[in-house]
């Protein structure tokens, strides 16, 4: 792809971030959210996508959906896909999102009753460039609530892995310890979780959709028997696994 059409590429998706971004809720929206316990909440979904090794078009899209608060497997959806748009840093949404939706869409139509009430995103929500990560793109575009939980903190918004951040984390003494990333500007992104008392890398937490943040950090840490969320790992799992299955040798 030419410099000149990547530029364009990029602009035309920045102004649809622009737009989508105003659509995103920050707060929690069910009832469920606002109970100590999450009562009512039955059902948490998954999301990932594993790549062929050396090859960056074709991959794996996963989704699945865990019953609550027990985190076994009800619902698993494994597709071969074919990557279209290009990676450009900070719109991966654009290449992985609409797979994702097309998931959901084939899940409501075959089993409704299955549909996740909440969806964890191995990636970022609005700790992000333009406060619209994968996460928030997911949500806004299938309306349902989403968290996303990413592995490697992004450093973004005068947030940097610098020594406070290296001493902050090592402040972090059980499972459900946290601290905010604040931005420049004093909003807080998102936060670094020690999601697990057998991990104390953490993991950074931000909203979605449809969810708030200390919400969103309080149920991450409740789906984690590890230090990633259950329906992340579990979606990471079963797609590296289709994977290996169907094409030998091809993991990265």
């Amino acid at each position: 792809m030419s410099a000149l059409h990547t530029e364009e590429l990029e602009q035309q998706w920045k102004s649809e971030q622009e737009c989508l971004r105003q659509l995103v809720v920050e707060q929690d929206t069910e009832q469920w959210q606002k109970t100590t316990d999450f009562s009512g909440l039955e059902r948490v979904g998954g999301v990932d996508l594993s790549f062929i090794k050396g090859d960056d078009v074709n991959a794996c899209a996963q989704l699945v959906v865990l019953s609550y608060p027990q985190l076994e497997v009800l619902y698993e959806d494994s597709q071969m896909v074919a990557l279209t748009a290009p990676y450009i840093a900070g719109f991966l949404a654009f290449r992985e999102t609409p797979f994702l939706v097309e998931a959901l869409k084939r899940l409501e139509k075959n089993k409704p009753e299955l549909m996740p009430q909440v969806v964890f995103v191995d990636g970022n929500g609005i700790f992000h460039y333009r406060e619209f990560g994968l996460a928030c793109h997911l949500g806004v575009l299938s309306g349902l609530p989403c968290v996303g939980v990413a592995k490697n903190l992004l450093q973004v918004e005068g947030v940097y892995k610098n020594e406070e951040h290296q001493s902050q984390i090592a402040a972090l003494q059980k499972g459900g310890d946290s601290f905010p990333l604040t931005a420049s500007s004093g909003k807080v992104l998102g936060k670094a979780l020690r999601s697990s008392e057998k991990s104390s890398k953490p993991v950074y937490v931000s909203i979605g959709h449809k969810i708030s943040l200390d919400t969103a950090v309080r149920l991450t840490h409740c789906c984690c028997r590890y230090r990633v969320p259950e329906p992340i790992r579990q979606a990471d799992c079963r797609s590296r696994e289709y994977l290996r299955v169907h094409f030998p040798a091809a993991l990265t």
